[in-house]
C-alpha cells in the first residue's frame, strides 16, 4: 500500500513545528512573503523554525519571487531543503534553480483554473521534483498563490496524476471531512493543508489527529 504523504503548511511558530512533527508530518509548509493569504511569517523566524526541524523532515520554503537569482537569495537565507514556488514562473528559472542550488528539491505549484493547468506537466517536469496543485488565481488583481481554502476540480487533478512522470502533492480546501475523499479520487503522492486543521488561526490538535487519521484509511 502507498502510504500518503502529509505536508503541514502555514507553520507559524516552533511549538506549532512541534506539533506537526509529532503527529507524524512529512513536511513543514513556511510562508514566506505572499500577496494575499494566511500564514505569512518573517524569514528570521523561518530560519529559527528550521533550525529546530530534525531529519528527515522536509521544510519547504514558499516563495513567491520569480527569478532564479531571487529565490537562490531565499532559500540560502532561511536554509530550507525544499523549495515551494507558487507562481508559475518560466520553466527556464526552474532549470536554473536546478544547476544553482542543486541540493534544494525543487517542487512547482500550478494552480489548477481549468483544464489549462494540464498543460503545463511537460513544461516543468524536466526542472522539478515534484508538483503541488492548489486552488489559487495567480491572474487576480490581487495574486492568490494559495492558502485559499478552497477546492478545485479533483478530477483535473487526477489527470494531472495520471499524466506527471514526477509525484504530485494535492492542496486546497482539505480538511478532515473531505480528506479521505480527495485522496481517493486524485491518488496524488502526498497532500497539503492549512487551513483545514486550524481553529481561530491556530493549529489544532483535534483536527491535526483526525485529518491523518482520515488520510491515511484510504488503501491505494
Amino acid at each position: 500500500m502507498h502510504r500518503t504523504r502529509i505536508k503541514i503548511c502555514c507553520i507559524s511558530s516552533t511549538d506549532e513545528a512541534q506539533l506537526a512533527i509529532a503527529a507524524g508530518a512529512d513536511a513543514l509548509g513556511l510562508v514566506g512573503d505572499m500577496p494575499s493569504g494566511p500564514g505569512t511569517i518573517d524569514d528570521d523566524l523561518i530560519c529559527e523554525i528550521v533550525r529546530q526541524v530534525p531529519p528527515p523532515i522536509a521544510t519547504f520554503l514558499l516563495t513567491s519571487r520569480t527569478t532564479a537569482a531571487d529565490i537562490t537569495d531565499h532559500v540560502r537565507y532561511c536554509g530550507v531543503n525544499t523549495v515551494q514556488v507558487v507562481n508559475h514562473v518560466e520553466p527556464s528559472v526552474q532549470e536554473s534553480l536546478a544547476t544553482v542550488v542543486p541540493h534544494v528539491r525543487r517542487v512547482q505549484v500550478i494552480h489548477v483554473e481549468d483544464e489549462s493547468a494540464l498543460e503545463l506537466v511537460h513544461e516543468y517536469a524536466s526542472f522539478v521534483h515534484a508538483f503541488l496543485l492548489d486552488s489559487g488565481r495567480p491572474s487576480a488583481a490581487i495574486a492568490e498563490l494559495g492558502g485559499t481554502g478552497r477546492t478545485h476540480d479533483w478530477q483535473i487533478s487526477a489527470e494531472f496524476v495520471r499524466r506527471s512522470p514526477k509525484p504530485v502533492f494535492l492542496a486546497g480546501g482539505l480538511k478532515p471531512n473531505n480528506v479521505a475523499d480527495a485522496v481517493r479520487a486524485v491518488r496524488p503522492f502526498g497532500i497539503d493543508v492549512c487551513s483545514g486543521l486550524r481553529t481561530n488561526g491556530t493549529l489544532d490538535p483535534e483536527k491535526v489527529a483526525s485529518f491523518f487519521t482520515q488520510s491515511q484509511s484510504v488503501g491505494l
